[in-house]
């Protein structure tokens, strides 16, 4: 999952505008332009398309922990150069003032269950024993539930318009695994419908029939 693709989602999620953009980047003290802007809310395969790098996303997931938070005394916290899955999840968790059991229903509107532990784990310092990697199924969830919350009311558009998720729930010792069940639920129906369409017992055969002469 890209940074161009969460900058969308966010976007979308609080309906901001370029102006508004611009000026959560001006709150950590980085001054960017609305070309660039536009450039970074492309998709992919736009030829204006241009790469949100780690450093550029961080500054803004700062910008917005600042307008939702408001400025802390003393030195401001420096953007990263290199991110992951957990530090913009904390950022996120951080400028949107959430506990826990927030998180935890927001991920249950998307269909994604997870347990406190679990959350709790995604949190820890890289260097804890119980330090879980965030897999991007897990930050895709947490993003539509918060679009769930803030625009419930309003039509998904372009990428925003996806099909609902079949529930899935993680497990401590077999998270990565777990993750992939999403997609593994919908290769396993689709397998089925395919293998049901074929067996033999479900097709209709011809049948000879007796025609009575008059």
């Amino acid at each position: 999952m890209t940074n161009n693709y969460i900058l969308r989602r966010l976007r979308y999620t609080f309906d901001l505008s370029d102006s508004q953009m611009i000026a959560l980047f001006g709150l950590a003290d980085m001054s960017v332009t609305r070309e660039e802007v536009s450039a970074w809310l492309k998709k992919d395969e736009d030829p204006a398309f241009i790469r949100c790098t780690d450093n550029q996303m961080a500054t803004f997931l700062n910008g917005f922990i600042v307008e939702k938070r408001g400025q802390k005394d003393g030195p401001q916290p420096k953007a990263e150069h290199q991110l992951n899955n957990n530090i913009i999840f904390r950022k996120l968790k951080i400028a949107l003032n959430l506990i826990d059991q927030d998180i935890l229903d927001m991920l249950k509107s998307a269909n994604f269950i997870m347990s406190k532990p679990e959350l709790s784990a995604l949190f820890r310092k890289p260097d804890h024993r119980s330090y879980r990697e965030c897999q991007d199924q897990i930050l895709r969830n947490f993003i539509k539930g918060l679009q769930l919350k803030y625009r419930a009311s309003d039509e998904p558009q372009d990428e925003e318009n996806e099909a609902p998720s079949p529930k899935v729930t993680a497990t401590p010792d077999k998270t990565q695994q777990a993750l992939k069940r999403q997609y593994e639920v919908n290769d396993h129906l689709r397998a089925k419908k395919e293998n049901d369409a074929l067996n033999p017992k479900n097709k209709k055969t011809f049948e000879w029939q007796v025609i009575k002469k008059k």
